[in-house]
């Protein structure tokens, strides 16, 4: 059985499963709240199961709202440490195009980084296998728009798919199915099945880039030298 959270973005989930199977889950879009609504929803999902019964917890790591990013993280350490369960790590880009299993696109997962940029990885969905195009980063808009060119059937996915299709404007693209379009714990359980199990102090959030107050202290710093 395989714990997984999601808490990267305005969306949260939870979702308890085995193998393909679904025993339970949970996906609130209630805004940036998940650390009050993060744990109850894991104490739900578990109700009628021991923690120490678990072959893994997975969350995705990262990139995504820096706070998001944080309590889960937070969250899974603290889990794992008690019952000392292995931790799986998973992009946020990556959890984001397991959703398109069983199609044949490429899916160009992004999620909004502000100022017309997007954390974004392009994956190529065949069936039950997807292929990872590119690593996950930070991009422009307008570096994007000239990227896509090179594909077929694309389709924009996740928190900044909306923004980020209105600004494409390319022929070969479609905007994602609200039902399919955002991260969430069971495509975060299908992704971790393709990763190695870590310790749980081994388990770090993943930045893509410096959060807003780090990089005005950064400007700043630069000014008065």
């Amino acid at each position: 059985m395989i714990l997984s959270l999601d808490s990267s973005a305005v969306t949260a989930s939870v979702a308890l499963t085995d193998g393909d199977n679904i025993i339970k889950s949970e996906f609130v879009n209630a805004g940036l709240t998940h650390s009050e609504t993060l744990l109850p929803m894991v104490k739900r999902v578990m109700t009628g199961h021991a923690f120490c019964d678990l072959d893994a917890v997975a969350v995705t790591a990262g990139p995504g709202s820096f706070t998001g990013v944080r309590i889960g993280v937070a969250t899974v350490k603290g889990l794992a440490f008690k019952d000392d369960i292995p931790c799986i790590p998973v992009s946020t880009l990556e959890a984001i195009a397991y959703n398109f299993i069983g199609g044949d696109c490429v899916v160009c997962a992004v999620m909004d980084a502000r100022r017309m940029q997007f954390y974004n990885a392009m994956f190529e969905i065949k069936g039950s296998d997807v292929k990872r195009l590119c690593p996950d980063r930070a991009i422009s808009v307008d570096d994007l728009k000239k990227e896509i060119t090179s594909y077929k059937n694309v389709i924009v996915a996740g928190d900044g798919a909306k923004l980020c299709y209105d600004n494409l404007e390319n022929e070969n693209v479609l905007l994602a199915d609200e039902e399919r379009r955002f991260q969430n714990a069971v495509s975060v359980s299908k992704a971790a099945a393709h990763h190695e199990k870590i310790t749980a102090d081994r388990l770090m959030p993943v930045y893509l880039r410096l959060s807003q107050a780090e990089r005005e202290l950064k400007l700043k710093l630069k000014r008065t030298t």
